[in-house]
């Protein structure tokens, strides 16, 4: 039976470009493709809104979400609590739309394991990790941006390591090269796995 609808899951290192992936890809295929708002416990960066880029909790409203069953998963990564809500996966999934979820290596793993028992998720996730050339690659990236102070480069840089060993969990990997080539297989990787319309 064709699936009516698919969970895209991107994931890879800090800096690998996921954002700017998940971002082409919303602009070529929405309405039909959304993006999963996922929440977090730290602070809005500057320019960020809530519940467009992330729901913003703090940790009392997280944990208390938590202990109700309402996150599909959860995790502390870095300095704060991030999680996927049960609502922004199952609502979108039942009504036909395609969502696109990037999420941290640990959040992905969880979502692996759900999917061969959750009705909602079953025959419906795709994954994708973004493998960087190098750290130097990524740690370029990150300071390129400045949107990270020194010290949080060098946490992301060693969670990128640790990260980068669990590409092979994932249903596809795409070697970053240029923006337009990762964006290529990404859109292919996405075209490949929606059912015939």
């Amino acid at each position: 039976m064709a699936r009516d609808s698919l969970l895209l899951l991107i994931s890879g290192p800090a800096g690998s470009g996921k954002t700017t992936l998940c971002d082409r890809l919303l602009e070529e295929f929405a309405p039909r493709l959304q993006r999963v708002i996922t929440t977090t416990t730290r602070a809005p960066r500057v320019g960020e809104s809530d519940g467009v880029d992330y729901h913003f909790l703090d940790e009392t409203q997280f944990l208390d979400k938590v202990d109700a069953g309402e996150f599909y998963e959860h995790a502390r990564v870095h300095s704060g609590y991030y999680g996927t809500m049960k609502s922004a996966i199952s609502g979108p999934l039942a009504r036909a739309r395609d969502l696109v979820l990037n999420i941290d290596v640990q959040g992905a793993s969880s979502f692996r394991e759900l999917a061969c028992t959750d009705a909602v998720l079953a025959g419906q996730l795709v994954s994708v990790f973004v493998q960087p050339a190098s750290i130097e690659q990524i740690r370029g990236r990150l300071e390129h941006r400045g949107k990270d102070s020194a010290e949080e480069i060098v946490r992301r840089l060693v969670t990128a390591q640790q990260e980068m060993a669990q590409k092979d969990q994932f249903d596809h990997v795409i070697p970053s090269g240029s923006k337009d080539a990762d964006y290529a297989a990404f859109r292919n990787i996405y075209l490949g796995g929606r059912p015939a319309s």
